[in-house]
């Protein structure tokens, strides 16, 4: 009975971070993590003092699993499994690697196109393209950037 009288006061507490104002999810911050909250947004905040509320009542995550992890990020610079180490120099200047899996939305002419990024290229409307710029080609029917039409970069405005 207590058990759930518990679990029930997670819910709520759960269930107001939705309706707190920002000053007072900060206020939070401080009391569940001791510390001053980040400058992120809302959302993010949010997320965060939900999983501490959640951790500090079942419990984090266990010895083994924070020892595993710290002996991945230990052998990969990047901390992913099955990715080898990238020695900073070597990384492409400007642009992030787009990783697998990743996914981009984008309404155009109001029609939702979703692309999503695989190993071998990314896959949008059951066919496979070597770049998201052939999409954006495909979409638009004109030569764009798909690094820009997909909002990854911002276009460079002339100087006058």
């Amino acid at each position: 009975m207590n058990n759930d009288r518990n679990r029930n006061s997670v819910l709520r507490q759960l269930g107001a971070l939705q309706k707190m104002p920002l000053t007072d999810l900060r206020e939070k911050w401080k009391d569940l993590y001791g510390t001053k909250p980040p400058k992120f947004s809302r959302a993010f905040i949010q997320k965060r003092l939900a999983y501490r509320i959640q951790e500090l009542f079942y419990g984090g995550l266990s010895e083994g699993t924070e020892e595993k992890l710290a002996e991945m990020v230990a052998s990969n610079s990047k901390g992913f499994p099955g990715r080898k180490n990238i020695e900073p120099e070597n990384e492409p200047k400007g642009k992030k690697k787009i990783l697998p899996g990743t996914r981009f939305v984008r309404i155009y002419n109001g029609v939702r196109h979703t692309v999503t990024a695989k190993e071998s290229g990314f896959l949008y409307d059951g066919r496979v393209y070597r770049s998201l710029t052939a999409i954006a080609r495909e979409i638009t029917g004109t030569p764009w950037s798909g690094r820009l039409f997909f909002g990854l970069t911002k276009r460079k405005r002339k100087k006058s």
